[in-house]
């Protein structure tokens, strides 16, 4: 099962967890979740005028061994108007447009959008159960 939380944070409520979301899918391969504008496609979606989060921006897939990868949409502009950043295991690491990334399999972290403009972020909490 990978259970994901999403608050959008801007300078204005940081700290706060006002208009957080939840989904979550089982570790079968093929499942699938999305985080983006588009509600007809994401189970996770940010407010519609947020233009530095894609339609759908983010992609988690479970594989055939039941393991979750993340993988940053590439969207329809040449060059993202966000970064985006995986926490794991106490690490942060950036991840590439249209790249994809192992989740840790049993463990649990975070992703941050982050809006290079502006000071506001998606922020998506992960947790694995193995």
């Amino acid at each position: 099962m990978l259970e994901l939380t999403m608050a959008a944070v801007t300078a204005a409520d940081a700290g706060a967890t006002a208009g957080m979301q939840m989904a979550e899918a089982p570790s079968e391969p093929g499942a699938v979740l999305r985080v983006g504008r588009d509600k007809s496609v994401c189970r996770l979606s940010t407010p519609d005028d947020w233009l530095f989060v894609s339609r759908v921006h983010l992609e988690f897939r479970c594989g055939p061994d039941g393991t979750w990868q993340l993988t940053w949409l590439r969207g329809s502009q040449p060059d993202p108007s966000s970064e985006v950043r995986l926490t794991a295991d106490g690490h942060a690491r950036p991840v590439s447009y249209g790249g994809t990334v192992p989740l840790p399999r049993g463990g649990s972290g975070e992703i941050v959008v982050q809006d290079r403009t502006e000071p506001r972020s998606v922020n998506v909490g992960f947790y694995h159960e193995a």
